[in-house]
C-alpha cells in the first residue's frame, strides 16, 4: 500500500507524517510526502523530529507533481488549504482528510524559541497518534472517503 499525504508546503506537518510513517509503520506501507507548493524544509520540524529519533534532515519538499508517476492507494491531506486545493489523482487513489495546525504560524504568536518548539512539538505528537492509527482510520469502511 502507497500512501501520500499532502499538504500545502511539503515542509513541516507532511514530512513529519512521512517521518513517522517511515519509522512506524514501514512494514504495512510504504509513505512518501509532498506538496501542491514547495517552501523548503522546515529547520523546527527537522529539531522536534530528532527530539524523538527519527532524523527527517535529508528530505526535500517536493511538488506533488514530482510523485505522477506512482499511484497512491490513500492520499492523506493534512492541512485545509491543501485540501481544498487537491489535484487530481489518477487511479483509484482515495483521499482523506486529516487535518493538522500549522506549527509555524501557531509559532509566531510565541516569544521564545522554547515556546515555539512546543507548537511544533504538540503537532508531531498529534501527527504521531494519527500514524498508529494508521492504515485502520482511513480505510472506507471506518471513514468517508472523496475525491479531490
Amino acid at each position: 500500500m502507497k500512501l501520500l499525504f499532502l499538504c500545502t508546503g511539503n515542509s513541516c506537518r507532511s514530512q513529519m507524517a512521512e517521518g513517522w510513517a517511515r519509522a512506524l509503520k514501514s512494514d504495512e506501507f510504504e509513505a512518501f510526502s509532498a506538496g501542491i507548493e514547495t517552501h523548503g524544509l522546515n529547520p523546527s520540524a527537522v529539531t522536534v523530529m530528532k527530539e524523538v529519533g527519527i532524523d527527517i534532515s535529508g528530505h526535500t519538499s517536493k511538488h506533488v507533481s514530482e510523485l505522477s508517476d506512482i499511484t497512491f492507494d490513500h492520499v492523506i491531506t493534512v492541512c485545509g488549504h491543501a485540501h481544498e486545493n487537491c489535484p487530481i489523482f489518477p487511479g483509484t487513489s482515495h483521499v482523506v482528510h486529516r487535518g493538522f495546525d500549522d506549527p509555524p504560524k501557531l509559532a509566531q504568536l510565541k516569544e521564545t524559541e522554547e515556546e515555539k518548539l512546543e507548537c511544533y512539538r504538540r503537532v508531531r505528537d498529534e501527527i504521531r497518534a494519527f500514524v498508529e492509527s494508521l492504515p485502520a482510520s482511513i480505510l472506507p469502511e471506518t471513514h468517508e472517503i472523496e475525491r479531490c
